[in-house]
């Protein structure tokens, strides 16, 4: 099968091309990057890649007819955040019918009520990212329900593994929080710090959209949450990363108008983005329909990402030498971004 990856020199690319390499795909890669950006591997030197500004090309109305021109029998979108770039893609896949696999965030459903979230909750989101996404995913299941492209949406949750920031036990990528816990300082949470997070780990990831080219009768016209297997609280998180490291927990609780002004502006608006969420999310109807099986925990996920700001001199190797590795594998190319997704 031929798989055109967008956005494949990303978090979950790194993950994604190996497998679909070595599952015997022929893969096209398109990318601002010509290499991967976190993840050297062997299977990137049989790939055909292609160096391409998809903001650029969108507003010129050829990124959707060059995708398309590669003839491939599935696409893989990992980076589409506006309603009308979808759009156009599908428009210029629909003749062929071309099976499309979307990225989308567990964000479209916003706060979370009865949990764990399961993929027909009602949509309410919130913010720019969260109803972009939210749109796009009606978009895409309007067209695919309705006979037209074949699409399947995958929703991944806070990703995480080597050489990404995980969110942290305040609801921020803040890194000063995991060294106060390393040395059994205080850490201040917001309300009660029963707020919760739900992390997956970019292969896991990687995993679920393998699955779904591989099962397009069983994907198609369908969305899946993707996440690790089950959420963790503030407090919970908190608790567990300091055990880990050997140290008393110090979680004094503060009302939220209290909370935010002891950390910078933009730390308090990603943690209101985060608790104001507290997504729990089902996965299944991932593991029913596709065989998803996620390999890691949230926390076994989030002590990779430690693991590697570690050894990348990002966290204090002495206060860290204790952490618990579940993976030696931490080969990662270039520092940090956090922005594949919000979500």
């Amino acid at each position: 099968m031929r798989v055109v990856v967008i956005g494949a020199t990303g978090h979950i690319g790194g993950y994604l091309v190996p497998r679909l390499v070595g599952a015997g795909h022929d893969v096209v890669t398109l990318s601002r990057h010509a290499r991967p950006y976190y993840r050297e591997h062997a299977s990137w030197t049989q790939v055909t890649n292609v160096t391409v500004d998809r903001d650029a090309e969108d507003a010129a109305g050829t990124f959707g007819p060059r995708v398309a021109d590669f003839g491939a029998d599935a696409v893989v979108d990992l980076i589409c955040f506006e309603p009308d770039s979808a759009r156009q893609l599908v428009e210029a896949l629909r003749p062929k019918r071309t099976y499309l696999v979307h990225c989308g965030t567990i964000w479209i459903h916003g706060p979370s009520t009865v949990v764990p979230t399961t993929e027909d909750a009602p949509r309410r989101p919130f913010g720019q990212y969260g109803k972009a996404k939210a749109a796009i995913e009606e978009l895409l299941l309007e067209e695919s329900r309705g006979g037209g492209l074949p699409v399947a949406l995958l929703h991944p949750g806070h990703i995480v593994g080597p050489g990404w920031v995980p969110v942290n036990p305040t609801g921020n990528v803040e890194l000063s929080v995991f060294e106060r816990l390393a040395t059994g300082q205080e850490v201040a949470l917001p309300n009660l710090g029963m707020e919760t997070l739900h992390h997956v780990h970019a292969d896991d990831v990687a995993q679920a959209f393998a699955l779904a080219i591989e099962r397009p009768e069983a994907a198609s016209g369908e969305s899946f949450h993707v996440t690790s297997e089950r959420a963790i609280t503030l407090r919970g998180y908190a608790e567990a990363i300091a055990e880990l490291l050997g140290q008393p927990s110090c979680l004094p609780l503060l009302a939220w108008e209290v909370w935010r002004d002891t950390v910078t502006e933009a730390a308090a608006q990603l943690t209101w983005d985060h608790i104001a969420h507290s997504p729990s999310m089902s996965i299944d109807k991932a593991r029913r329909l596709l065989g998803y099986n996620p390999t890691y925990t949230s926390l076994e996920a989030i002590q990779e990402s430690l693991a590697w700001l570690v050894a990348n001199g990002r966290l204090d190797a002495v206060a860290w030498a204790s952490l618990p590795l579940r993976s030696a594998s931490l080969e990662v190319n270039g520092l940090n971004r956090n922005d594949e997704s919000l979500g």
